[in-house]
């Protein structure tokens, strides 16, 4: 049809236009379109496609490493351990300086207490005595006891703790004890003291032994925490 229009359309255009338009009527108009039926928007896929694949795709910058951007690194890292280190130190060096200062002050209040207790038992002429006489009754008791007569370590202990030179002790104990370990073995004592009068009066050799060897433990024990075992005769 194409091809029809065209014949029909060139002797009209040479005799009713100019020979200007003539001229341009005259070149002949090329049309290629292949068998198939042309599609129009076939041209603009293939150029987008060619577009796409005409795009240069940006490669990655590359990482460059120099010399001074090594040395950098390796001296931040270095400045950063010898910090770290400093300050290891220095907080290692204030716990020791706590710690010492610790010591210091507990050595101190160590020293003002024993300058204190040394003070009291400097004074304290009276109950040193009532407790040499606790020395002397405890020494003829454990004889007696070694020797099987509970009738001499009977009337040495008396027939009961109520009685003067137990109370005496006692006066001496108070005055002279001031820490809980101090107490404790008081405490322990007076307890075994009571368990020997009992087994002597009982007539139980076997338990006077054994309450006999507990008070002189206990009473060894406190003036070694008191600092008088030195101070009384016969320990």
């Amino acid at each position: 049809m194409a091809t029809t229009f065209l014949s029909t359309a060139k002797p009209f255009l040479s005799s009713s236009t100019p020979s200007s338009l003539s001229s341009l009527t005259n070149r002949p108009l090329q049309f290629s379109c292949p068998q198939q039926k042309c599609n129009p928007r076939r041209p603009l896929t293939s150029c987008k496609a060619l577009s796409d694949e005409s795009l240069p795709v940006p490669a990655a910058s590359p990482i460059i490493i120099t010399r001074r951007s090594l040395s950098i690194c390796f001296l931040t890292s270095f400045v950063f351990s010898l910090a770290s280190r400093g300050s290891s130190s220095a907080n290692a060096a204030i716990l020791e300086a706590d710690d010492d200062e610790e010591l210091l002050e507990k050595v101190k209040r160590d020293r003002k207490k024993r300058l204190e207790r040394q003070g009291v038992i400097s004074s304290a002429n009276k109950e040193k005595g009532y407790l040499q006489d606790l020395v002397y009754k405890l020494s003829k008791v454990g004889q007696a006891i070694d020797n099987n007569d509970l009738s001499t370590a009977s009337s040495v202990l008396g027939g009961s703790t109520d009685i003067d030179w137990v109370k005496k002790a006692n006066i001496a104990f108070t005055k002279l004890s001031s820490s809980p370990e101090e107490k404790i073995e008081v405490d322990t004592f007076n307890s075994s003291l009571s368990s020997l009068i009992s087994s002597v009066t009982s007539n139980d050799i076997e338990s006077s032994k054994t309450a006999f060897v507990s008070s002189a433990t206990a009473f060894e024990k406190w003036t070694n925490l008191t600092g008088l075992f030195g101070q009384l005769k016969g320990l």
